[in-house]
């Protein structure tokens, strides 16, 4: 995968006025350390494929540009030994390479066709599992701990996956997840008791163009997460830390887009890649109903409310790359104005909502870096977002001091990744959190009535790839 690929130089000359977009922030450092399993990706997109895990991933969900383009043509792309497709003439495999000009793009990255090789592909369905066991060890003991677990120093499995993941039809492909999580060291605080929870789900529809002089990838995507579609792991849905502890606490606060809603929503949205150097996307989102969310393991308390009509996603990214560097600078943001719930404990057994709303404003700037080198991989990813929060229920209701508040949050990420299809991963982050100081609506917080709180993670872990 060294060396210059000419179907992917950047395309400057008919963007130029597009370069002038906004700023870049930098690396992150090391402090604890935590020592992880080893991991990989789908072994169903390997198989469809005929790649290893390490063609698409620098580790486990981090993307390499030949992972975004999969991501981008909606988890269609075959090329492996079998097919997921129920029908043989929707294989997607090399034969589209040589007919479709930004399938063909892909072909620098793969490995060479196996001699011989079977033409008629048998049928697998798509479908792979995940286990994480973690040890956890926390400064200060848990509080009120309940069976089975002790005060502290804790082994747990969880999450259990399962997905099913890869092409439908020859335009259209899923990732879906069902995961298990065990129920957390204080109980639960869903009354309703979910341990299995419907998880990251992004259904695609894709193809290609050509406008002019223009080579367009676009598509549509349906998923429940805001973020989860995107194709940079500098936004938060597949932000590092990509598995934490579900023991440990973790920072009391967070924005809107920030998984807030995952699980809780389902929307539609359009996407284009433009010379394989703008990306545009504009998505839609909706909170499903109380039934519908019970239903598919969700806990809708879990959330704050729901969302007054539809809350709208936006995302721009520019991705320059020359010969084995990639360098992307975006923005996004979102907009939501959610109605509180009446009784959020279900003492009352409610499931009403108030008709006022507190609205969200998020808007957020990323930027990454990507170099291949001969065995390994450098990434640098940073992000930041601000949230302007106007509580209009909280505020008159009694639950903050203030009418507008502040959020803002700032990850700063750097990752070694050496070795080909086996590898070991040096990752560490910087993150920090910040905003409006508000004795009521943070009340009762080590960081005294305000949303503060920054610290170092770092992770060592080993990925091997089939």
């Amino acid at each position: 995968m060294g060396g210059e690929h000419p179907g992917l130089r950047m395309r400057l000359g008919q963007f130029g006025a597009i370069i002038a977009l906004g700023s870049a922030v930098l690396v992150g450092a090391l402090a604890t350390i935590a020592f992880t399993g080893p991991a990989a990706a789908l072994p169903s997109f390997a198989r469809q494929t005929g790649q290893p895990c390490g063609t698409c991933h620098t580790d486990f969900p981090g993307l390499t540009p030949y992972g975004r383009r999969f991501k981008l043509l909606g988890y269609t792309v075959g090329g492996g030994k079998y097919r997921t497709t129920p029908f043989p003439a929707l294989d997607g495999g090399p034969a589209a390479y040589a007919s479709d000009p930004e399938l063909a793009k892909l072909a620098a990255y793969l490995k060479a066709p196996q001699a011989g090789e079977v033409q008629e592909k048998g049928w697998v369905p798509p479908i792979s599992t995940m286990a994480i066991a973690g040890f956890t060890h926390t400064q200060a003991p848990l509080p009120q701990p309940t069976a089975p677990y002790s005060d502290n120093n804790n082994t747990v499995l969880s999450p259990v996956s399962f997905f099913w993941g890869g092409a439908v039809t020859q335009s259209i492909g899923a990732f879906a997840q069902v995961t298990y999580n065990a129920p957390p060291a204080g109980g639960f605080s869903d009354p309703f008791g979910h341990t299995w929870t419907w998880d990251n789900t992004d259904i695609r529809f894709a193809d290609t163009a050509r406008i002019g002089n223009l080579d367009v990838v676009y598509g549509i995507t349906a998923n429940n997460n805001p973020t989860v579609q995107d194709l940079w792991n500098t936004t938060p849905a597949w932000g590092f830390p990509y598995v934490v502890s579900s023991l440990a606490p973790t920072p009391a606060t967070k924005t809107l887009i920030d998984g807030t809603f995952a699980a809780h929503v389902g929307s539609v949205g359009t996407y284009a890649m433009i010379n394989d150097l703008l990306y545009l996307e504009a998505t839609f989102y909706r909170t499903l109903d109380f039934r519908t969310q019970n239903s598919l393991g969700t806990d809708p308390f879990g959330a704050p409310g729901l969302f007054d009509g539809v809350a709208p996603y936006w995302r721009i990214a520019l991705e320059p790359h020359w010969g084995n560097h990639w360098f992307m600078l975006g923005a996004f943001g979102m907009y939501a104005a959610v109605q509180p719930w009446v009784d959020p404990t279900f003492a009352l057994g409610t499931t009403a909502v108030f008709q006022d709303s507190d609205k969200f404003t998020d808007f957020g700037f990323d930027t990454q870096y990507q170099y291949q080198g001969p065995n390994y991989w450098l990434t640098f990813r940073g992000s930041y977002i601000r949230e302007f929060q106007k509580l209009d229920h909280t505020f008159f209701a009694g639950g903050s001091s203030n009418p507008t508040d502040q959020l803002n949050t700032l990850r700063l990420m750097a990752s070694f990744a050496y070795g080909n299809n086996h590898r070991i991963v040096f990752t560490g982050q910087y993150f920090n959190t910040w905003g409006t100081s508000d004795p009521l609506l943070y009340a009762g917080l080590a960081s005294g009535f305000s949303p503060d709180s920054d610290g170092f993670i770092a992770e060592v872990a080993t990925s091997r790839s089939a």
